[in-house]
């Protein structure tokens, strides 16, 4: 069985960035933490029930929305929940997301003694005009004290998000707006490209983006600035120094299992059978509240499809990953998939090595060509 994950959502947000498709809303007066916590551990039983094969997490991911508007109390008797009912890996990696407009020094420290050992911040930019233009609620001084206050709380393993290409947004304020974030010395960057996604307001109010070139040298400029410093891409946008990879996302990338709890959550669980289920949750926080453990979304993805969700995820890696997985993860036998490999091996985007199944440099570099080999239509 592949291993498995565990995905929790808090939905709430001070405010809906511009850019932004997440299932994120609004946060209330209060936020109803007690009433949250206690539908996330009645949706995990349920899960729990789903999943069958009761396999150690490998990892807990508690994302957003922005999780770092609850308490440490919130997350304390969340997180004793979830061992109460789940056995983890003894090197479980247990993050956070975390934004700079919502961070206070007690929260921190609470997170960090209820066992979360892997913040990721939403820093985007460190440059006050384009935190403006992107809707964000902090300015650059707050997003160097989240970090501050995050070393300070004993956190030594710390995700700093960045996008580039941002509305009117020149090469070199790319640069320096990077090397300020690499100058704070993080474990792992998540470095981006800002997308205009559909149903946001920066879709229905396109703001001037810098073309396609320029988001090229940006983007290059970026690498290697990275790999100067000490961090190695192994993902389309993820970079890490040493041993200090993405645990949680690698999962998702190699086609693990994950169950998904709150507003709005996925899941993927693999059956004994090996058929892939796809479980999605209600995503208004007050309808999920209703009734948290009701059996939710349930979708089977056809063998075209399935074929299609794998190298969506396994193409983003640059190392990719051994070419059995496929068989493996997928239960389609390699026929299936034959064609497919060898017209994306003769546009010389796929590796030609019969023992991987990953990107050439120039794969990774046309990754939507490279995927699109994999599609249905295809």
């Amino acid at each position: 069985m592949p291993p498995l994950s565990l995905y929790v959502h808090f939905p709430w947000c001070l405010r809906k960035c511009p850019y932004c498709d997440f299932n994120s809303h609004k946060a209330p007066d209060a936020i109803p933490e007690q009433r949250y916590v206690d539908g996330l551990l009645e949706d995990l039983d349920a899960q729990l029930a789903l999943a069958g094969n009761r396999r150690a997490l490998r990892s807990i991911f508690i994302g957003g929305g922005t999780p770092s508007l609850v308490s440490g109390a919130a997350v304390s008797r969340l997180l004793a929940g979830v061992r109460a009912r789940c056995a983890m890996e003894p090197a479980v990696e247990i993050s956070l997301e975390a934004n700079p407009g919502a961070v206070d020094s007690a929260h921190f420290a609470a997170y960090r003694g209820a066992g979360v050992n892997r913040l990721s911040i939403g820093v985007q930019s460190l440059c006050a005009r384009h935190l403006t233009a992107l809707g964000r609620v902090h300015d650059p001084a707050q997003a160097l004290e989240a970090v501050r206050i995050a070393r300070a709380a004993g956190f030594d393993n710390i995700n700093l998000d960045m996008m580039f290409a941002l509305p009117g947004q020149t090469l070199r304020e790319s640069r320096e707006d990077l090397a300020r974030l690499l100058a704070l010395e993080p474990e792992h960057v998540s470095y981006y490209q800002l997308t205009l996604e559909p149903n946001t307001a920066f879709a229905h109010d396109p703001p001037p983006l810098p073309d396609d070139d320029l988001a090229c040298d940006m983007q290059e400029q970026g690498i290697e600035m990275l790999a100067a410093s000490g961090y190695r891409r192994y993902e389309i946008s993820a970079y890490a120094r040493a041993g200090r990879r993405c645990r949680h996302n690698l999962n998702y990338w190699r086609f693990g299992d994950y169950l998904g709890i709150g507003a709005g959550a996925h899941g993927k669980l693999t059956a004994e059978s090996r058929r892939v289920e796809r479980i999605a949750r209600p995503r208004h926080p007050d309808a999920y509240l209703k009734s948290p453990a009701a059996p939710g979304t349930v979708s089977i993805p056809d063998d075209a499809d399935l074929l299609l969700e794998f190298a969506l995820n396994a193409l983003r890696l640059v190392d990719g990953v051994e070419a059995g997985l496929l068989i493996r993860r997928t239960g389609l036998p390699a026929a299936r998939s034959a064609p497919m490999r060898r017209r994306a091996r003769a546009t010389g985007l796929l590796d030609p090595s019969p023992t991987r199944f990953g990107p050439t440099v120039q794969g990774l570099r046309f990754l939507n060509d490279l995927i699109a080999c994999f599609a249905p239509e295809a």
